[in-house]
């Protein structure tokens, strides 16, 4: 296994230089206040992501990224995780599969999983409305296929204000609406591994005021991981049809999404000195646990019946969604505009997860080729986390009334909106233990004393088959002034988000029966009132500054059942971050720079499904975050770097020696640098994306080491229709650890090296 050694300090500094040099190079030959020949970063795009009514990015007071789609698949993308890894300001944690990822930006902390200070929309609303349920995480309804258009990424700002539960900020994966006539299809195959995937997208006008688009993408395969069975397989159609009028637009649109692919939990490792090392024949960066020699994983469901699951299905996901969307202009500066969509999800999760590291003995096979003969070597304990989605359904609505004031040498646009949500929340939790051959190579199940070939029993004690249903209604009623004097732009925004939730909750008794007698009611209330305040100055047609300040909260959800009293009687937690954050924006002639200072102060509270602690912690991160872009004819490079100093304020009673320590899986540095260049009918390109060490766990016993990794893309136009790409991921076959369990028994890393080859037809 190739471990490096990285050098963050060295670097981070040499990704800041090559930056920084952009701005040096070729600024000379340009003349100060002339346009921009080339800018990199789009700064006069119009962004719709954190704003009210759409400002380009040289008049907004947010931080804000953006990439088309060509850019998203230059690297081989197993996830939308993957994708995310290369946006400043961001930490996506792509190791989980093609789901289930963790997500956060600037220093706000990762404490358990998911995006719970980040909301994931597509096309402007939540895919779900909370970022960390338990086993169902909104990156596992979202594929990256060519429906889509482009994605905006806004950091801090006034996400805390123009969306529920995102105080940290929004990512929105925006929809192609055939403005183009014309499509694609593409067939792609994995290099080395086992994976067939297939692509469709087309878009064109019905008439002179209507259009449509579809697309999708379907694959099926082993996947980049070894299982051993045919664990990938599924897609997703997606379509939409835009009629636009005399005064505005309404588009209608749909998604039927039905997939199943491998999810990747921490694996047994050995910790010494603070250091992971790997236990031989088990590769981080390859072995899921699924095998051909599994047997069906017998758990109970909500009415006490005994349902049985395959446990290679790995993550499950279905949805079925229909919006509306559409915008008004009622006359005299009003406009009206309605963004609804409702969405049926559901699914399974199921992955294994190393409950210990393993011990060297003497065992019978139980399972596989060798059944019932001897096995002399390592084996450990292999949890299943079987977790059902019942219903993770959702009817989302966003009403916007606004009215532009033209008043002496200025624009006043005052709106007022009013954002609805039902979430659903059916899950039903299953944890047995099995006792599992330690190996990446299509592992057996061990004979124990029971009669299920390999079952050892409950896991943890029997604490997890749990039975929640629960809904949480949102009402948010939010309030934007943004006023415009000649170079100056300012806005305030006020939000008062209000949660109703109700349901019930319930542990199966030994974990094998749920009584009435334990049932756990659900029904309270709480509200929050958040703001958000900034201004940005344009010094001239290529400077601008700007500065905010914000406070945003982000509603626990079923993180805190089974714990305190649900039913009123006693306070509910919430999570809060307060930011602080101003910048530059800067651009001449090849070169444009986005630069921001940051600080988030954030209060939480937490529960692990994994270790059954809870905590309540307090935060602060200070930083910089820097994206820059220059292109010289064929040539382009674009880059970022983020730093952060971040540690622990604040702790329950009995954790204080905590206090002051970096949290975990906090790097200091994370630095991304993509240069490509186009030579005839070549396009080729690399982008390193890569993280400073940090610690594993709060109390700084375990470090997660550095890493880097390089993704390449090759793309030649074999005809102008017909395009051969070849495009890598972790191409030199890195390890990158992202996780450690707190006693340092298993950790999880990325995926290792995954190259495909594909074939386009553009018509």
């Amino acid at each position: 296994m190739n471990t490096p050694h990285a050098q963050p300090g060295r670097m981070a500094a040499a990704v800041a230089i090559a930056l920084l040099h952009m701005g040096a190079a070729h600024a000379q030959d340009a003349q100060a206040g002339a346009a921009p020949a080339a800018d990199g970063l789009n700064m006069e795009r119009v962004v719709v992501t954190g704003t009210t009514g759409g400002a380009s990015k040289m008049k907004s007071s947010v931080s804000v990224s953006t990439m088309e789609l060509s850019t998203m698949l230059q690297t081989a993308p197993s996830s939308a995780a993957d994708v995310l890894r290369a946006v400043p300001g961001l930490r996506a944690e792509a190791s989980g599969g093609e789901g289930n990822a963790n997500i956060t930006v600037r220093g706000v902390p990762i404490s358990a999983g998911g995006s719970r200070y980040v909301q994931i929309q597509e096309d402007g609303l939540p895919v779900l409305q909370s970022g960390d349920f338990n086993f169902i995480t909104p990156d596992s309804y979202v594929k990256i296929d060519g429906t889509l258009d482009h994605l905006e990424v806004v950091r801090g700002g006034s996400a805390s204000t123009l969306a529920s539960n995102s105080p940290g900020g929004i990512i929105n994966f925006i929809s192609k609406t055939g403005t183009e006539k014309g499509g694609s299809v593409g067939i792609s195959r994995g290099l080395g591994y086992d994976q067939t995937r297939y692509d469709f997208d087309y878009g064109a006008p019905l008439s002179e005021r209507t259009r449509f688009f579809i697309g999708g993408s379907y694959r099926s395969g082993e996947g980049v991981r070894k299982t051993g069975v045919n664990s990938e397989e599924g897609g997703q159609i997606r379509g939409n049809i835009t009629h636009e009028l005399d005064n505005g637009f309404i588009r209608l649109s749909f998604k039927h999404l039905d997939d199943k692919s491998p999810t990747a939990l921490p694996v047994p490792v050995q910790v010494s000195n603070q250091r992971i090392s790997e236990i031989p024949g088990i590769d981080p960066r390859t072995v899921s646990f699924y095998s051909p020699y599994w047997v069906r994983d017998v758990t109970l469901d909500k009415n006490n019946n005994h349902v049985s699951s395959d446990v290679n299905d790995g993550l499950r996901v279905r949805s079925n969604a229909l919006g509306l969307e559409a915008s008004f202009k009622l006359g005299e500066g009003w406009t009206l505009s309605e963004n609804f969509r409702k969405s049926e999800n559901s699914g399974r999760f199921i992955g294994v997860f190393a409950a210990n590291n393993g011990a060297l003995g003497n065992y019978i096979f139980a399972t596989g080729p060798n059944q019932g003969q001897a096995y002399q070597g390592r084996a450990f304990s292999a949890v299943v986390f079987n977790t059902s989605i019942d219903d993770a359904g959702n009817t989302l609505s966003d009403t916007k009334l606004a009215k532009t004031f033209q008043l002496d040498g200025a624009k006043l646009t005052a709106t007022a909106g009013l954002y609805s949500s039902l979430q659903k929340l059916g899950l039903t939790w299953n944890f047995n233990e099995y006792l599992m051959q330690a190996t990446g190579d299509k592992p057996a199940l061990l004979q124990t004393a029971s009669a299920t070939p390999g079952l050892i029993g409950p896991a943890f004690g029997a604490c997890c088959s749990r039975a929640v249903d629960v809904e949480y209604k949102l009402l948010s009623p939010y309030l934007n002034l943004g006023l415009e004097r000649g170079d100056l732009n300012v806005d305030a925004s006020l939000r008062q988000d209000r949660q109703r939730a109700s349901g019930t909750a319930n542990i199966a008794t030994a974990a094998t029966r749920y009584e009435a007698a334990t049932v756990q009611t659900v029904d309270y209330k709480i509200d929050h009132t958040s703001y958000s305040v900034g201004g940005n100055y344009k010094l001239d047609r290529n400077l601008a500054v700007f500065a905010r300040a914000s406070d945003g909260v982000a509603f626990n959800a079923d993180r805190i059942l089974f714990g305190a009293p649900l039913d009123g009687s006693a306070p509910i937690s919430i999570n809060t971050v307060k930011q602080l954050e101003g910048g530059v924006k800067w651009r001449r002639g090849p070169v444009s720079v986005f630069a921001t200072l940051f600080q988030a102060k954030t209060k939480e509270s937490n529960y692990e499904a994994t270790t059954q602690l809870s905590t309540a912690n307090s935060y602060d991160a200070k930083g910089v975050e820097l994206e820059s872009a220059y292109s010289a004819g064929a040539f382009r490079v674009n880059g970022g770097l983020t730093y952060t100093r971040a540690k622990i304020t604040g702790t329950a009673p009995g954790q204080e020696a905590i206090i002051g320590n970096t949290p975990r899986r906090q790097a200091a540095v994370v630095y991304q640098i993509a240069p490509s260049y186009e030579l005839g009918d070549a396009s080729f390109g690399v982008s390193l994306i890569g993280t400073g060490k940090s610690w594993g766990d709060d109390a700084h016993t375990i470090i997660l080491p550095a890493y880097r990794v390089v993704n390449a893309f090759l793309n030649y136009q074999l005809t102008p229709q017909a395009q051969l790409s070849l495009s890598a991921n972790n191409l030199f076959d890195r390890i990158g650890y992202t996780e450690v369990e707190s006693d340092g028994h298993a950790a999880r890393a990325i995926s290792g090296r995954a190259v495909k080859v594909g074939l386009k037809y553009a018509f």
